[in-house]
């Protein structure tokens, strides 16, 4: 069996946005219109198709991307002959389901961006237009919304040009404003566009209206100015005077989009049904198919060389694992984006990342929660495997005669942390099976548990993140449990450098223990780019581990355990108990006893040797530090701005939205629980805010002392 599209005929992208963008209402339309589903699923009513978790319905959120496989033809052509397969995900807006978004991006091609047309560019969309310039994946824009009262689209479209890139060009006009709004003229083809019948789906493209000519052709000359400076050639023949045909500007956008050298913005309301079927076309017009992007580039595990694949069905089979999902009826479905070559179902396959050969049981293509059963994937698609044992988030997947490791979805730090216990017994034993499924799924949950007090401690991105996991404990596996006060997620690392000394040494009758080495450890420096380091030293997360032994004063075998030994008291902490961070820790001395060393006494030398080390280093307790963005009216701005300073939050600036005050700081999210319920009351319920993670900063060493005392019970 051959593939059913070749590979110029597919088109993988993802539809991310802002939360309450209109990313899910934008997805059930083109559901709708490429035939997938027959009746429009509303987020008010909670009768998505892509957001098919009860929370999601119930909240009106999109939690967990959801991917589906569908087909369009432009809607000007007659024959399928430019029929494309879409392979979409449907990704979450809020910040504490970042991680979506960023595995998402990794396995697509392009994106089409999301914005609210009275809102224009938010928080969370600044973020994830940042994930995708950092995956280098094109994108084109969609202004929704339009029908809603103060949607401005040009001031929508300004804040695209100041806050996100300044080489985005309108492609469409609106007709009428607010719940006027009504139709589009395309400015590329100089057409009225309409919309009729069932939903939308018909449309009609006539003459445009006299009274709204002129500004049209205003609108397309500034439109085609921005798309001939992508290309020299253009450019020069357009100082000449020459026109261009809308073959030659639409092959000239699709270049500049797939060099993400250009953002074409469209127009329109998915709600009212206008303008959708527009962004598929541009869809097929101008994002890249698998062909048009840079060859997949990975390592080899057998010599550490950097390799390509090619983008074909004869190359040696290549994906990558993105995302784990717990299925009530299959158990668990692990996503793949496959690079090259293809699969079959009951076959075996090599996960490279873990060194572990796998068989892959069934294939399945996702429809959100549905599954169409399929006998082989190839190059380019986007499917689920039924079977896989040990395979995670992030892991290659591969020909064991052509093994590649592909590059990896970084994964951001959790920062905030909950105590959580089992109400009853039987709760006891399932809450161990249904944390370590959670977790599989979802790489930014973490679970731990404290080995002095026994308690399971949950890490996540924000308190709505654990929230979410607390319920869907309680729902999909019937555990009930209790849940502590959420905890931020501090760090330990060190400001300063120092040498220390870890000796153990026991004699109890029989064979004694010897480990003794010499350590120096000082903060890692990251300008130095890992390919740039020396051969003897490792860089892990956070770890750097330098071998400077010579002459074999801790002979080679007990080499392991002392880096072992470290990276466990890392994770302990040294001065609180939290988990160290950013550490360069050099071995270049020690001794060992012929009889009496062994790995366990190396290890513990390793553990004391730290210890020490870390205790002269000016040893620090980091924090999490939110960027937060506050929209208040303007009577509420001052009550705004002296409530952050006095949360330790430093003002970065101020900017207008429509009649409001949008204020943006830098505040320790220590000082930001319960804040919904401080702004509400502070702006008789006005004021809205966003927060997510900016980086780590150093706690004032007062509080620092406090949070040791705290943490060590003192």
């Amino acid at each position: 069996m051959a593939r059913d599209y070749p590979l110029n005929r597919v088109r993988n992208f993802g539809i991310i946005a802002h939360i309450d963008a209109g990313k899910t209402t934008t997805s059930e339309r083109v559901l709708f219109y490429t035939g997938v589903s027959h009746k429009i699923g509303e987020v008010h009513e909670g009768a998505t198709v892509m957001d098919w978790m009860e929370q999601e319905r119930e909240r009106g959120i999109t939690i967990a991307s959801a991917a589906t496989t569908c087909f369009w033809k432009p809607s000007l052509d007659k024959d399928d002959s430019r029929k494309m397969r879409f392979n979409l995900i449907d990704t979450p807006g809020h910040i504490d389901f970042t991680i979506e978004v960023k595995r998402s991006l990794r396995v697509l091609d392009g994106a089409v961006v999301v914005f609210d047309g009275v809102a224009g560019v938010e928080p969370q969309s600044e973020t994830n237009w940042r994930y995708a310039s950092d995956g280098n994946v094109p994108r084109i824009c969609f202004i929704n919304k339009l029908d809603r009262m103060g949607a401005n689209y040009d001031k929508a479209f300004q804040s695209i040009l100041d806050r996100l890139s300044k080489n985005a060009a309108q492609m469409h006009m609106p007709i009428g404003a607010e719940d006027q709004f009504d139709s589009i003229i395309d400015l590329l083809t100089m057409k009225h566009v309409t919309f009729s019948g069932d939903k939308g789906k018909d449309m009609t493209h006539s003459e445009i209206p006299a009274e709204y000519l002129d500004e049209a052709k205003t609108r397309r000359a500034a439109m085609v100015e921005k798309i001939v400076e992508t290309d020299d050639e253009m450019m020069t023949k357009f100082l000449e005077g020459k026109e261009f045909t809308v073959e030659e500007l639409r092959a000239a956008v699709r270049k500049a989009v797939i060099d993400s050298k250009f953002h074409p913005v469209f127009c329109g309301s998915a709600l009212k049904n206008r303008g959708v079927q527009l962004v598929l076309d541009a869809v097929i017009d101008y994002l890249p198919s698998p062909l048009d992007i840079p060859l997949p580039k990975g390592l080899s595990p057998l010599t550490g060389e950097a390799i390509t694949r090619d983008v074909s069905d004869t190359a040696p089979f290549s994906a990558l694992a993105f995302k784990i999902q717990s299925d009530p009826f299959v158990g668990s479905l692990t996503y793949f984006r496959v690079y090259s070559g293809m699969v079959t179902a009951g076959s075996y396959i090599y996960n490279a990342s873990k060194d572990k050969k796998e068989r892959i049981g069934r294939i399945v293509r996702m429809h959100a929660n549905d599954r169409e059963e399929v006998k082989e994937v190839y190059a380019g698609e986007i499917a689920a495997a039924v079977g896989l044992k040990d395979t995670t988030t992030s892991d290659t997947l591969c020909d064991e005669a052509d093994p590649i490791i592909l590059e990896r979805i970084v994964i951001p730090e959790s920062v905030i942390s909950m105590r959580v216990e089992p109400k009853t017994k039987a709760d006891q034993e399932k809450m161990g099976m249904a944390l370590s499924r959670l977790a599989q799924e979802d790489p930014t949950f973490r679970v731990m548990s404290d080995p002095e007090t026994n308690e399971t401690i949950i890490s996540g991105m924000g308190e709505l993140h654990l929230d979410i996991i607390v319920d869907r404990m309680k729902r999909e596996f019937n555990v009930d449990a209790n849940t502590g006060k959420p905890q931020v997620a501090y760090r330990e690392t060190i400001q300063g450098s120092a040498e220390a000394e870890g000796k153990h040494i026991k004699q109890s009758g029989g064979r004694g223990q010897y480990g003794h080495i010499r350590i120096r450890v000082r903060p890692i420096d990251y300008s130095v780019a890992t390919e740039d380091l020396p051969k003897n030293t490792k860089r892990y997360d956070h770890f750097e581990f330098v071998n400077a032994i010579k002459g074999g004063s801790v002979p080679q075998e007990f080499i392991p355990a002392v880096e072992k030994g470290l990276k466990e008291t890392m994770d302990r902490g040294v001065i609180a108990g939290f988990k160290m961070v950013d550490l360069s820790v050099e071995l270049y001395d020690g001794s060992y006893h012929d009889v009496d060393s062994s790995e366990i006494a190396f290890k513990l030398a390793a553990s004391m040797a730290l210890k020490e080390a870390v205790d002269r280093a000016k040893p620090t307790i980091l924090e999490p530090i939110m960027r937060v963005e506050v929209v208040t009216p303007d009577k509420f701005y001052g009550d705004v701005t002296g409530n952050l300073s006095s949360k330790r939050g430093q003002i970065e600036g101020m900017d207008e939205r429509g009649l409001d005050k949008v204020v943006k700081a830098l505040v320790p999210l220590s000082e930001m629980f319960g804040y919904a319920t401080g702004l509400r009351s502070m702006t008789e319920g006005r004021a809205t805010f966003t927060m997510e993670f900016a980086k780590y900063d150093a706690v004032p060493a007062n509080l620092a002392k406090e949070i040791a005392e705290a943490r060590n019970g003192k």
